[in-house]
């Protein structure tokens, strides 16, 4: 029997990346998995392959960008499987013009809406039938850009997931007496699709530095799977080598300026 044998998750950003590795590990472990992604053909793939390993798992389409759409997640997972047991805020994305000077405000509510919005939304939706059982797990990928904020990760990047860290940080402190558990999970870099939106992609040595999105997944999991009497409030994880990012941080500090 597996770890998570009898329980309900929802991945979102399960499409590509850490999404798409952690949900195929949650159903190697037992757990019957809702994937959501904006985009339709990765998420029916990754059905596909849980299916194919004999685990159980539906797809939800959905603009988590829409925060209504992103709320009915929740109800849908209930109609389809009857509980939710475990979320896994995962979505996110950042803005192509990083610095605070350049940014405009429509790639700014777009990272907020994306990062903290949907994670609040979606969080809040599934409290009611987690709390009326007495447990359930939120788990959210966060990044160092929380705990480090920087040109790399960008204004709004950093901002939003500063917010996301504290709202795990709040969900514990407000419900853990009533069987709720909250999980930052906070990655250095990690070779996932999100690097393409940098405005200076790192390149294939580059990368080869970097976690793999597996190993993050990885993480996510062990959050999940601890026994209800233990929490793992947040977990830090970060490549073992450091690498030269001197010529992607200029590029991305002049990134939409005038001059760029």
């Amino acid at each position: 029997m597996g770890a998570l044998e009898g329980k309900v998750a929802i991945v979102t950003g399960a499409g590509t990346g850490i999404g798409r590795d952690a949900a195929k590990m949650f159903a190697v472990e037992g757990a019957k998995v809702v994937v959501v992604g904006r985009r339709a053909a990765p998420l029916e793939s990754v059905v596909a392959e849980i299916q194919a390993a004999g685990g159980e798992a539906v797809a939800r389409p959905t603009d988590l960008e829409d925060g209504d759409a992103a709320a009915a997640i929740a109800g849908f997972t209930i109609e389809t499987f009857g509980q939710v047991d475990i979320l896994v805020n995962n979505a996110g994305h950042a803005s192509k013009v990083r610095s605070i000077r350049y940014v405009k405000p429509d790639e700014w509510d777009s990272v907020f809406r994306i990062n903290i919005e949907a994670v609040y939304r979606l969080t809040q939706a599934v409290l009611p039938d987690m709390l009326s059982r007495g447990e359930g797990t939120v788990i959210t990928t966060s990044s160092m850009a929380s705990l480090n904020p920087g040109i790399l990760g960008g204004a709004p990047y950093s901002a939003a997931k500063a917010a996301s860290h504290n709202l795990m940080r709040g969900l514990n402190s407000e419900l853990r007496s009533e069987g709720i558990r909250a999980t930052a999970v906070i990655p250095g870099e990690v070779d996932t699709p999100i690097l393409e939106g940098r405005p200076a992609p790192p390149p294939e040595e580059a990368r080869a530095l970097m976690m793999q999105p597996e190993d993050v997944a990885a993480a996510i999991l062990l959050c999940a799977t601890m026994p209800q009497r233990t929490v793992i409030e947040e977990i830090v994880i970060t490549p073992s080598r450091p690498r030269e990012m001197g010529d992607e941080l200029q590029i991305a500090r002049t990134a939409g300026s005038e001059a760029s």
